[in-house]
């Protein structure tokens, strides 16, 4: 690579924020519930990974999973978190809302831009549920985000490469274009190169056994098909070797 590439780690717990920092990550996105594409995490959670960070730190603010047409007691909500982020010194957050269209709403959207300041904002991959690409690139830029992260509206980053290369290439200096969705040791080296992106978001995911002795799985707290004897987390050897993929 003959340009530094930023890589951006989405962390669902500490241990995860823990191996991003010490596997050499440029950011964190903090998030709670990844299973259903990221929640707001807990108070506590950001303050934690404040303290343990000396990277930048950016929070996710979504009231909750499904789709990104928020209510009014919702939007009241995300803006109260993006308060709570600044006042616990994040460095960033992330959003995104949507109209009933599949468009974006930018009246919501520019509020919240506003608000955040001085953190920086990334429109997130709600943006990959948009009824236009090009349009919504464009809404995004007018709200005044910093950038969008982004599976070329397709399942990965790597089905949706031209895509995202398209908007890199409309996006010029004006926004940030962040391809995530997939995005592993293998196949990061390809994507930077067939879009030219200068910034990359991974889960580097892992599964690790849960420390209990007793297990019982009689009974299960969350949806069908969850473990809860198995840990998801952010792989530190995962993000060296996406790390030494791009230098």
């Amino acid at each position: 690579m003959n340009k530094k590439i930023t890589l951006e780690i989405v962390c669902g717990n500490i241990e995860s924020v823990i191996a991003a920092q010490q596997g050499g990550a440029d950011r964190v996105e903090l998030c709670d519930n990844l299973a259903e594409g990221g929640t707001t995490p807990s108070y506590g959670m950001i303050e934690m990974a404040g303290k343990k960070l000396s990277i930048p730190l950016y929070v996710m603010i979504r009231p909750r999973g499904g789709d990104f047409l928020y209510t009014d007691d919702e939007f009241e909500t995300m803006k109260s978190d993006i308060e709570i982020c600044k006042q616990l010194k994040a460095d960033g957050v992330v959003f995104g809302i949507l109209l009933d269209d599949g468009s974006v709403d930018k009246i919501r959207t520019k509020e919240l831009v506003e608000l955040s300041r001085p953190m920086a904002v990334t429109f997130h991959r709600a943006f990959d549920m948009t009824n236009n690409a090009l349009t919504a690139l464009e809404d995004v830029i007018a709200c005044g985000c910093d950038r969008i992260l982004t599976s070329g509206l397709k399942p990965s980053a790597i089905e949706g490469a031209e895509l995202i290369s398209q908007l890199i290439k409309k996006a010029g200096t004006k926004i940030i274009i962040m391809p995530g969705g997939g995005i592993r040791p293998e196949n990061v080296a390809g994507l930077i190169a067939k879009t030219n992106a200068s910034e990359i978001h991974s889960s580097a995911k892992t599964v690790r056994d849960s420390g209990m002795k007793f297990k019982g799985e009689s009974v299960k707290m969350g949806q069908p098909g969850n473990n809860e004897f198995k840990i998801h987390t952010a792989d530190m050897q995962v993000i060296i070797a996406i790390k030494t993929a791009i230098r």
